[in-house]
């Protein structure tokens, strides 16, 4: 399985964690918490991504990153969205910017 495809199966995972809750589950526990608490882990992973970026081995950026974005997929899929809305918002600004350096507003 290619590493960016490992998304889907992670976006997959969670999904039917949030429809379905199991005993045992972090993602389950987390999402039992809300939205308000599950942005505000996503927020302690940022700062912790942040520092492992200016002040630690790629290791820990990686690992960092990692929870990041797994807690980014928890919260985006609370809210009924995930990664393909945010990949569609990407190319739109793309498409508009007529190309890469136009991303990010």
């Amino acid at each position: 399985m290619k590493q960016l495809d490992f998304l889907a199966t992670l976006e997959a995972v969670i999904q039917d964690r949030l429809s379905n809750p199991k005993a045992g589950s972090y993602t389950a526990e987390l999402a039992a918490g809300g939205r308000l608490k599950v942005a505000q882990k996503f927020g302690e992973e940022a700062v912790e991504t942040v520092v492992a970026a200016v002040a630690e081995d790629d290791v820990r950026l990686t690992a960092e990153a990692a929870d990041l974005i797994y807690h980014f997929l928890v919260l985006l899929n609370l809210r009924g969205l995930g990664l393909a809305d945010v990949a569609a918002e990407l190319e739109r600004r793309y498409r508009k910017g007529r190309g890469p350096d136009n991303l990010v507003r």
